[in-house]
């Protein structure tokens, strides 16, 4: 006649360890009264993870909240690129017959130097007037990753996430975008700007 099976034995050493299921849940509290250099104190598996899971859910916020703070770096996202940018006036543009119409009067483009973002379903543009009647117009979308740049500081356009700098004819002036912004083609007559697309 076959023999009873016997029972399964622990080793010693995972006679002490923990048997998750005859033990029952204990609060969280506990999680911060162990330590490791307690000889006779063992960690169990869920207590272990528990704890490298709080250290890496720390670790990961502090990257965060330093990386998003706006240290006013050129590649802070903080929009300021370095400081002394300004954030530009945007109008509204109509496309009609492939072209962008902006009118001038009472705005941003009115007077010399003057820039703005020009907005229609058409594009996002750069337009800064450089004389009584020309106008340079180029891309709004940074050529790094495709941000909408809408800052400058003095005659440069400033890209708002990671700092890149174009001239008024969209030439990179500093990184870390490396290709040109499309430039336009205008005319002005009558107080308004036609983009030619």
């Amino acid at each position: 006649m076959p023999s009873a099976p016997s029972p399964i034995c622990k080793p010693a050493s995972f006679r002490r360890g923990l048997d998750l299921a005859a033990r029952a849940p204990r609060p969280l509290a506990h999680l911060t009264r162990i330590t490791m250099s307690e000889p006779s104190q063992f960690v169990s598996r869920r207590e272990f993870c528990a704890g490298a899971c709080q250290v890496a859910s720390c670790a990961t916020l502090a990257t965060l909240v330093a990386a998003c703070s706006g240290d006013g770096s050129p590649t802070g996202p903080s929009g300021d690129g370095g400081g002394g940018t300004s954030i530009l006036p945007t109008l509204n543009g109509q496309f009609a017959n492939s072209s962008v119409q902006v009118t001038t009067t009472g705005s941003a483009l009115a007077n010399v130097d003057g820039a703005a973002v020009i907005q229609s379903i058409a594009g996002v543009f750069l337009v800064a007037r450089t004389s009584a009647t020309t106008f340079t117009a180029i891309d709004a979308v940074c050529t790094h990753e495709g941000c909408t740049v809408n800052g400058a500081n003095g005659t440069t356009y400033v890209c708002p996430c990671h700092g890149s700098r174009y001239n008024r004819t969209g030439q990179v002036v500093n990184g870390p975008a490396k290709a040109a912004l499309r430039q336009y083609n205008t005319s002005f007559t009558n107080d308004i700007l036609t983009i030619a697309l």
